[in-house]
């Protein structure tokens, strides 16, 4: 009876969500509206509408229902009561390895095919390994955090006080299960930042120099900031986004950090911003760009049913509008770190042959950094720097 329930919540909130919206937002809601669902509840109705939508595009015609079992036998290294009643023949073999789950599917469903998951693999990035990145999607990807420099003993003696498993991935990094309550364990104290694994290693790219000047072009809440901020506190630092309310949840953040003094503009990008950045030259920018962020759909996985391969081709475009309204604010020989949280070739080499080709930008590295390998996200840098003979106007933020 629990296990019948349980499909039942799952088949109402699979009924009442609004594809447009994110299930994290959704959820909430959801519950709010559903309080007799104790915790237990909620969690066990939040991961079977999850593992549903990590079956991406596979097995479209089947109903969801048994779409349902599929998803949950791939998604599962642990017996549940819930495959338990449904699929005991599966159930029983829930320990297999992935391959040999999928074969098992595949004997019961031979339309099964792992390509149709993610069905764009032809437009993945060099490098990403398919099936690799393929089967990802049956993971949750683990919550990470960056530790503040001198907290780390005191976020680790938290951690184990909690009794909660992380594990130590260098550098400050820390992993811990996804869903970890660090707002129960950590109430008031500012010791770290949320921030995947990928993202942190973003900053290998920065490289900046004491009093230099940067700008983080689309800051969002300033992830990327913060960042280039603990690898060099005195630099002097413009931020913008086009996004008001995302630039106060910035404004917080550098509050808590310790950060004051920096320059912060409301900008749409693909407009021509002189008036705003007259005379604006910088030794360092930041273009974290508009881009699908099919890197992150292991975190998200509801907008793999989403997307439509157009929606490349539009963030293409948007993004080569706005690289030469960025790009012309570099001092001459000095670096943008274009990063993108996609998979997508159009959205990542093809940004980067673009500023070489035709704004003759050189190239001085590119990686796709493959959180799919570690459960973290999927993202995408490069590094490159402005010719030495651009003529400059020879004005620099102050």
């Amino acid at each position: 009876m629990k296990a019948i329930n349980q499909l039942k919540t799952f088949q109402r909130i699979l009924d009442e969500y609004p594809a447009d919206t994110p299930l994290g937002k959704f959820l909430p809601g959801f519950y709010r509206q559903n309080k007799q669902m104790g915790s237990t509840d909620r969690r066990v109705a939040g991961r079977l509408v999850y593992n549903y939508f990590r079956l991406g595009r596979a097995l479209p015609n089947l109903p969801a229902d048994e779409r349902l079992m599929v998803a949950e036998f791939l998604c599962n290294t642990q017996t549940n009561s819930f495959l338990q009643h449904f699929k005991p023949e599966w159930a029983a073999c829930i320990g297999f390895t992935i391959d040999e789950k999928i074969n098992l599917v595949k004997s019961t469903y031979p339309d099964f095919k792992l390509d149709d998951v993610f069905p764009w693999v032809a437009q993945l990035s060099n490098g990403i390994d398919r099936d690799a990145f393929l089967k990802s999607f049956f993971i949750q990807p683990d919550l990470y955090i960056r530790v503040n420099k001198g907290f780390e003993a005191q976020v680790k003696a938290e951690l184990n006080k909690a009794e909660v498993i992380f594990k130590d991935e260098g550098n400050g990094c820390l992993s811990l299960p996804n869903g970890t309550r660090l707002d129960a364990i950590f109430p008031k104290q500012h010791w770290f930042e949320v921030q995947d694994y990928s993202s942190q290693q973003t900053a290998q790219f920065f490289k900046p120099h004491k009093w230099d000047s940067w700008w983080d072009a689309c800051a969002a809440s300033g992830g990327k900031s913060l960042l280039l901020h603990s690898l060099q506190p005195d630099i002097k630092l413009v931020v913008s986004d086009i996004r008001e309310s995302i630039l106060s949840n910035l404004d917080e953040r550098f509050q808590q950090a310790g950060i004051h003094k920096y320059q912060k503009k409301l900008l749409d990008l693909t407009e021509n911003n002189e008036q705003l950045l007259f005379n604006y030259e910088f030794d360092g920018i930041i273009l974290d760009a508009p881009c699908s962020g099919s890197g992150t759909w292991g975190r998200t996985p509801e907008m793999i049913s989403q997307f439509d391969q157009y929606r490349t081709d539009f963030f293409k475009r948007l993004q080569q509008n706005i690289i030469p309204n960025v790009t012309k604010h570099l001092k001459p020989g000095a670096p943008i770190i274009y990063i993108t949280c996609s998979v997508f070739k159009a959205e990542n080499e093809d940004a980067v042959d673009f500023m070489v080709k035709e704004l003759g930008l050189k190239l001085e590295e590119t990686r796709v950094l493959k959180g799919y390998g570690r459960k973290a996200d999927t993202m995408f840098v490069a590094r490159l720097v402005a010719p030495e003979n651009r003529q400059s106007t020879e004005k620099s933020i102050e």
